[in-house]
């Protein structure tokens, strides 16, 4: 049996409402997701640091890393990796697709 992947897209947010280099917080059904500009282009992930219990929403986007507000822990905002200590795990990051002026993230 083959298993197959279902895309949910939900729309997020005004594209026009996210400035470049700056990051929404969002809750989504039972998600905290980050959404952000990173020179016009989209991105999305977890809302919540891999560290410690601290909103990356409430952080800075320096370039193309997001920094953490409670210890300074940084993350590639392209592909969430971690960018050393404190961080241990990688940010998750949702697949995003913008039609228009909607953001739409893929939830599944």
């Amino acid at each position: 049996m083959t298993e197959t992947k279902t895309e949910r897209w939900t729309s997020v947010a005004k594209k026009s409402a996210i400035e470049p280099g700056t990051i929404l917080g969002l809750k989504i059904e039972d998600r905290d997701i980050a959404v952000y500009n990173v020179d016009g282009a989209i991105y999305a992930s977890n809302n919540i640091c891999t560290h410690a219990h601290a909103f990356m929403s409430d952080g800075w986007l320096e370039g193309d890393v997001l920094e953490c507000p409670l210890h300074g822990g940084r993350f590639e905002a392209k592909t969430g990796r971690g960018m050393g200590a404190p961080i241990i795990c990688d940010l998750k990051l949702y697949p995003v697709r913008v039609e228009g002026d909607d953001i739409l993230v893929d939830l599944s």
